[in-house]
C-alpha cells in the first residue's frame, strides 16, 4: 500500500497543551493548535490496548454510514502515539452527559457508575424527547440515536454507558432542551484489547462469532438486567420494538461499500499487527451479516 493511502498522522506540538481531561479512564488533554481553530482531545491509548486506532476506525466507519460523528485522527506527541478527538462543543454550545439528561428527564442516578440497568434504550429514547424542542426534533435524535446503536453492533462498542452519549445545550438555557450530538468515544471497539495469541486462535478455531456474541454492552433492555445485552443483542431486540428508528441505519449496513479489511489496512502499518487487522475486520463482517439479518 502506497504511503497516500495511510491514514495521517497528525504531530502534536507539547506547547500546545491547555489542560487535562478528568473524565473517564484513559489520561488524556486539550491542546489547541491555533487560536481560531477548534480544540483537539489527545487521548493516550491504555497500555496494550489499540484503543487508539479503535477510534479511528471506527469513526471512519461512522463516516461510511453517514452517521453524525466526531472527527478523530491518530497523532502523537514526543514520539508516543495516541488519537485526537476534536471538539464539537462551542461558546453557544455546552454538552450535557447522558447521565445529566436522564438525570433532569426521569428518577435516575446520575453518579452510579457500573450496573446502571436504568440506563436502558426505552429510558434514552424517552430522555431525548424530554430534551428535544419539538415533536420534529425529537424524531431526528431518536433516529440519530438508532444509528449509534447500530454503529456499536457494527464495530463491537461495548461501552456506550451514560457519559458516552450526550445533548448539545445553549449554556443561556435552564433546560436541557438541544440537540443530540455526535456519537464520541469508540475506544471500546474492534477487539482492541486482546493480544494477539488470543486474536489468532479466535481467527483458527471460529471464535470471532462467539466473542462479539459473549459481549456484555452499557446499554440495558431492561432495568432488571444484571448486565447490558451483546451490542448485537439489542439491535436485535430494538429493531423489531422501533422498526421506524431502525430500519434505515441497518438498510445503510446493507449497503454498505465498504472492504473492512482494506480499510484496516489504512492505519500505517507499524500501528497495528497482522493479527489485529485480522480480527478487527473478520469482527466487522460477521457483525455486519447479523445485524442485515434483522431486518423483515
Amino acid at each position: 500500500m502506497s504511503e497516500d493511502a495511510f491514514f495521517p498522522v497528525q504531530q502534536v506540538d507539547p506547547d500546545s497543551m491547555l489542560v487535562h481531561e478528568t473524565m473517564g479512564s484513559k489520561d488524556k488533554f486539550w491542546y489547541r493548535r491555533s487560536r481560531s481553530e477548534a480544540s483537539w482531545l489527545f487521548k493516550y491509548p491504555q497500555e496494550g490496548t489499540g484503543q487508539h486506532w479503535a477510534e479511528k476506525i471506527a469513526a471512519e466507519i461512522a463516516g461510511h454510514l453517514r452517521i453524525l460523528h466526531a472527527v478523530v485522527e491518530l497523532a502523537t506527541i514526543h514520539g508516543v502515539r495516541g488519537s485526537i478527538t476534536k471538539s464539537f462543543t462551542s461558546d453557544r454550545r455546552t454538552l450535557w452527559h447522558g447521565n445529566e439528561v436522564l438525570a433532569a428527564a426521569m428518577s435516575y442516578e446520575r453518579d452510579k457508575r457500573f450496573g446502571q440497568s436504568a440506563h436502558t434504550l426505552s429510558n434514552i429514547l424517552h430522555a431525548l424527547e424530554v430534551a428535544s424542542r419539538s415533536e420534529a426534533a425529537a424524531a431526528t435524535a431518536k433516529r440519530q440515536f438508532a444509528g449509534y446503536i447500530v454503529l456499536d453492533a457494527l464495530i463491537g462498542n461495548t461501552d456506550r454507558h451514560h457519559e458516552n452519549w450526550g445533548v448539545l445545550v445553549e449554556p443561556t438555557e435552564t433546560d436541557i432542551k438541544g440537540r443530540l450530538a455526535p456519537t464520541f468515544d469508540h475506544a471500546s471497539s474492534l477487539g482492541r484489547e486482546l493480544r494477539d495469541a488470543k486474536r489468532e486462535g479466535k481467527l483458527r478455531e471460529g471464535g470471532v462469532g462467539r466473542y462479539s456474541e459473549r459481549a456484555r454492552g452499557a446499554v440495558y433492555w431492561t432495568d432488571r438486567g444484571r448486565h447490558g445485552p451483546s451490542p448485537l443483542e439489542i439491535v436485535r431486540r430494538a429493531t423489531p420494538a422501533y422498526p421506524d428508528l431502525f430500519r434505515d441505519p441497518i438498510e445503510r449496513v446493507r449497503d454498505l461499500e465498504v472492504d473492512f479489511l482494506d480499510l484496516v489496512h489504512r492505519v500505517p502499518a507499524n500501528w497495528m499487527t497482522g493479527p489485529e487487522r485480522e480480527f478487527a475486520a473478520s469482527l466487522m463482517r460477521y457483525n455486519a451479516a447479523r445485524i442485515v439479518e434483522c431486518l423483515p
